[in-house]
């Protein structure tokens, strides 16, 4: 028996004991011991909080900017931007109706028959054909880009002779029948006025038969920048006949559709 076993039993203790590795003797365990996993939980320090963990306190809502005006009224009570931009809606609407009206297309009523049965005016006007009287747009910035043409259904302003001799103003309504720089004619055949330009006979097919003129024969010398005007209800038409033609700075435009009543809707 070697002396450490002999002092062990001679002292009484029976301590356990683990035997050395290099030896093959064996050693005294230590009085205790805690589990590696266990002591690994507790000296290992607590995980680290995830950024969401913490209460994020919530931002005001902040005004969207939806147009440029936003821009001008998003510091003013909500009531006050609501009233701004109605104002500023109607406005804009209002504007743009009367830019359309000023240099697009502008609307025209046919008040009397001197363009019957092209166009018609409402009964009980002499020589009016319809209940109610078309209505008519005007092209008003084609003549930007193209000359007047023979045979165009224009509005245009009134000289100062046709309101001096046919009692009334404003804008009448006719078809352009002769262009500048050249002669009209009104020849009578079977007792009827027809028209010729520069000596031909002008084709004629949107005037009936008993809405000719009857006379008299004339000739007249169209102006340049001018245009000579004439119903399509020749004996009930005051015209470039009765006070000359037209300037062109006068015109408005050509009528390019009749849009009311809905029977009656045409495009020219």
């Amino acid at each position: 028996m070697s002396d450490l076993e002999e002092r062990d039993r001679l002292s009484g203790t029976d301590a356990p004991t683990e035997t050395g590795e290099l030896d093959g003797r064996q050693r005294p365990a230590p009085p205790f011991s805690w589990p590696a996993s266990e002591l690994h939980e507790e000296l290992s320090p607590p995980p680290p909080a995830p950024p969401f963990s913490w209460p994020i306190p919530e931002e005001e809502p902040k005004h969207e900017f939806h147009h440029p005006l936003d821009r001008v009224t998003g510091g003013l009570p909500r009531r006050v931007r609501i009233v701004v931009d109605w104002v500023v809606t109607i406005v804009g609407a209002v504007a743009i109706v009367l830019a359309i009206k000023a240099w697009v297309v502008n609307p025209y009523r046919i008040p009397s028959s001197s363009m019957e049965p092209t166009l018609h005016c409402a009964r009980p006007a002499a020589g009016c054909e319809s209940r109610f009287s078309d209505r008519v747009l005007a092209n008003r910035f084609i003549y930007r880009f193209t000359d007047p043409e023979r045979g165009d259904v224009v509005v245009f302003e009134t000289p100062p002779q046709a309101r001096a001799k046919c009692g009334a103003g404003g804008t009448f309504v006719k078809r352009i029948i002769g262009l500048p720089g050249e002669t009209v004619q009104i020849r009578l055949r079977r007792g009827s006025g027809y028209v010729y330009i520069d000596g031909r006979p002008l084709p004629e097919p949107y005037i009936e038969p008993d809405r000719r003129d009857i006379g008299p024969e004339e000739r007249f010398r169209v102006p340049q920048d001018h245009y000579f005007v004439m119903g399509d209800n020749r004996s009930q038409s005051c015209d470039s006949r009765v006070w000359g033609s037209v300037p062109e700075s006068n015109l408005i435009g050509p009528v390019f559709t009749i849009y009311w009543p809905p029977n009656r809707i045409t495009i020219f």
